[in-house]
């Protein structure tokens, strides 16, 4: 039996839905939901998925309150066209700085074509040893702590497990022999989620990023996903997935505000 193709409003509930639970750091849910990033990503709060009765000033007071109860400095909240309340205007009226902004794309795995140029070769991870590969692109690039031995053997778990399941996976691509680009994909309700894509500076502007790119998306059709979902940066891997045969579903903002200490002007329950 064909699996049933996704809508448009699935497509806008899967983006809304995706929030990564980095391993190590705290979360809640209440009203928003909120994710504490521990020291190894920066720290800071993530904010995400605001579904409250109440205003939008009561919200972001009770965001606020939890990021200090935390002891965190920074807030960062994404949009979402379906948060309700929105927090935009409020997060401005408040001086937050505009971070970041991602494209929403998605597409059928079938009608997606990527070029990948004919020296560059992509593999699945299922090693230590390109564990560690991994590790080595996403420090620089993402600017976070190295992993420990401890944390090396974890993130192999996980890997592994993943295989097993048939519902994650992690590849890396070569230049010359080296490992210079990865990325992720998680598969959920149909959807392959597209995450962590990076590629060491050197290599940038070569494919590398393709190479990821078509290798995630092999993999998802094998373990059965139907749509490809990828939030991708605007100066960077958006014109690649346009190319490929990406569509566009809107954009989310991330703004980030700066948590003193004092009490917020309201609270809510």
């Amino acid at each position: 039996m064909t699996a049933r193709a996704h809508t448009t409003d699935d497509v806008l509930r899967a983006s809304a839905a995706w929030v990564w639970f980095p391993r190590g750091g705290d979360q809640v849910r209440e009203h928003l939901q909120l994710v504490r990033y521990p020291a190894r990503f920066g720290g800071g709060v993530r904010g995400s998925q605001v579904r409250s009765p109440y205003d939008a000033a009561a919200v972001l007071d009770h965001a606020i309150e939890r990021t200090r109860d935390w002891e965190e400095e920074h807030l960062t909240f994404w949009t979402n066209p379906s948060d309700d309340p929105d927090l935009e205007d409020e997060l401005r009226r408040r001086g937050a700085e505009h971070v970041d902004t991602v494209a929403v794309f998605a597409a059928p795995l079938e009608e997606l074509v990527v070029d990948v140029p004919p020296d560059v070769q992509a593999e699945v991870v299922c090693t230590p040893d390109q564990i560690r590969e991994v590790d080595r692109i996403n420090v620089p690039v993402w600017g976070q702590e190295p992993l420990d031995e401890a944390g090396l053997r974890t993130e192999l778990d996980e890997v592994e497990a993943g295989l097993a399941a048939r519902d994650h996976a992690r590849v890396l691509a070569r230049l010359d022999g080296l490992a210079v680009s990865t990325g992720g994909c998680t598969i959920v309700d149909g959807f392959t989620r597209l995450w962590g894509a990076a590629t060491v500076e050197s290599a940038r502007g070569r494919g590398a990023y393709r190479a990821v790119l078509a290798e995630r998306l092999r993999v998802s059709a094998e373990f059965g996903a139907i749509t490809a979902l990828v939030k991708g940066r605007v100066s960077t891997s958006a014109p690649i997935l346009h190319r490929a045969g990406f569509r566009h579903f809107g954009d989310e903002r991330a703004y980030r505000l700066v948590v003193s200490g004092g009490s917020s002007a309201q609270t809510v329950p």
